[in-house]
C-alpha cells in the first residue's frame, strides 16, 4: 500500500495472535481478517518444547513459549503491521491440548411444564452452578458444543419458545501453576489484555463440523501429540471424547491403544462410518497405513471398512488464505478458521 493509501485507509483490519501449546511443541501465527474475506495467516512458526536433564516439562514449555513469543514479535510483527498499518493484534487465541489440560463433555437439560424462552441469560445462570473447578485446577475452557431444543438440534438457539432443551458442554481444565505461567508469559510478551483460551479438541471439533458440514457422525481421531484424542460425533454433536497413549515410534501399538478404545466407545454408542485422521502430514503416511490394515470388521460388524479421511492443509485452503512462508500448520489453519467463525468474548 502506497504512502497516500495508508493515510487516506481509515477501514481497520482485525487481526490476532494464535498460539498452539501442544505436548511436545508450540506454535503461533499473525492472523488477519479483511471484511468479507478469507481470513489470511501472515506469518507461523512451530518450536519444540526441549526438556533438559532433570527439568521439569513445565518449565521447559515456559521457556519454548517465551522463545516463541520473540520470534513472533520480531519476524511476525512487522508482516502484521505492513499488512494492516499496526503491528498489535486484538486478540491472543490459545488451544491447549493434552496432557495440559483434562477435557470432559457433559449434558444440562431444562424442561419446563409450560413453553419458555430460551435464552443465554438462562444459559449463563445455569453454568454459573455447575462450573467449579477443583482444587488446584483453572478452568480454561467451556464450550457450549451444541444445543438441542424440543429435540432437534439448531445452530441458532436463543430467542426460541421450547419446552425442553439441552446443552451440550466441553470443559476443560488446567493445572493452575501451569496455566499461570503460561498466561503470565503472553502477558508479558504482549500489551493487550484479551487473551482468550480453548481446548483444542473443542475448537478441532467446532472447525471441523464446520469444514465438513455433510458429515453429522464421525470420529475425529486426533493424533498431534503423546495422546490420541478420539472424539466421537453423532447427529453434528460430540458426544464422547476418550484418549489413548501414543507411541509413535510403534505404528502396531498405537493402533492396537486405538482399537482397544473404539471397543470401548462401540459399548456405549453406535459407530460411524467416517473416521478423520488429523496428525501432522508427515506422520499421516503411516498412520493411515495401519488403519488401512485394521481389523474393523469386528467391531463395525460390516464387510465395509469405515471411510478414512487424512485432513490436510488443502482441505482448509479454501476457507483460510495462507500467505506464511512455512509449511501449512493445520492446527493453526484451523485456528485461523475457527476464529473468524466463533469470536469468543471471555479473558483469561
Amino acid at each position: 500500500m502506497g504512502l497516500f493509501g495508508r493515510l487516506f485507509n481509515t477501514k481497520r483490519v482485525a487481526s490476532a495472535v494464535l498460539i498452539d501449546i501442544a505436548a511436545d511443541s508450540v506454535a503461533g501465527a499473525y492472523a488477519t481478517y479483511p471484511s468479507g474475506e478469507l481470513p489470511v495467516v501472515l506469518y507461523a512458526q512451530r518450536i519444540p518444547i526441549e526438556i533438559g536433564k532433570g527439568e521439569l516439562h513445565q518449565k521447559a514449555l515456559v521457556r519454548a513459549l517465551q522463545t516463541l513469543g520473540e520470534v513472533l514479535i520480531r519476524e511476525g510483527a512487522p508482516l502484521l503491521a505492513r499488512a494492516t498499518g499496526n503491528g498489535a493484534s486484538d486478540t491472543i487465541l490459545v488451544s491447549i491440548e493434552a496432557p495440559w489440560q483434562k477435557t470432559t463433555v457433559r449434558t444440562e437439560f431444562f424442561a419446563q411444564k409450560e413453553p419458555f424462552i430460551f435464552s443465554k441469560h438462562l444459559v449463563t445462570a445455569a453454568l454459573k452452578k455447575t462450573s467449579a473447578a477443583p482444587p488446584g485446577q483453572l478452568l480454561v475452557d467451556e464450550s457450549i458444543i451444541g444445543t438441542v431444543l424440543n429435540g432437534y438440534e439448531t445452530r441458532d438457539p436463543y430467542g426460541k419458545k421450547v419446552t425442553r432443551a439441552s446443552i451440550v458442554i466441553l470443559t476443560s481444565f488446567l493445572d493452575e501453576e501451569i496455566g499461570e505461567s503460561i498466561f503470565a508469559t503472553l502477558r508479558s510478551l504482549y500489551h493487550t489484555k484479551h487473551i482468550v483460551s480453548i481446548a483444542g479438541t473443542s475448537l478441532r471439533y467446532q472447525a471441523m463440523r464446520d469444514t465438513f458440514p455433510h458429515e453429522s457422525d464421525a470420529f475425529i481421531l486426533d493424533v498431534s501429540g503423546p495422546l490420541t484424542s478420539l472424539s466421537l460425533i453423532r447427529r453434528g454433536l460430540l458426544v464422547d471424547v476418550v484418549e489413548a497413549a501414543n507411541p509413535l515410534s510403534d505404528t502396531a501399538q498405537w493402533l492396537q491403544n486405538v482399537m482397544k478404545e473404539f471397543a470401548g466407545i462401540a459399548a456405549r454408542f453406535p459407530l460411524p462410518r467416517t473416521i478423520f485422521l488429523v496428525a501432522r502430514e508427515s506422520d499421516l503416511v503411516p498412520l493411515r497405513k495401519a488403519l488401512d490394515g485394521a481389523q474393523f470388521d469386528t467391531l463395525w460388524l460390516s464387510d465395509n471398512p469405515p471411510k478414512i479421511v487424512s485432513v490436510l492443509g488443502s482441505h482448509i485452503a479454501g476457507l483460510v488464505r495462507n500467505d506464511a512462508a512455512a509449511p501449512p500448520d493445520v492446527p493453526l489453519l484451523f485456528m485461523a478458521f475457527f476464529h473468524q467463525h466463533h469470536p469468543r468474548e471471555e479473558s483469561v
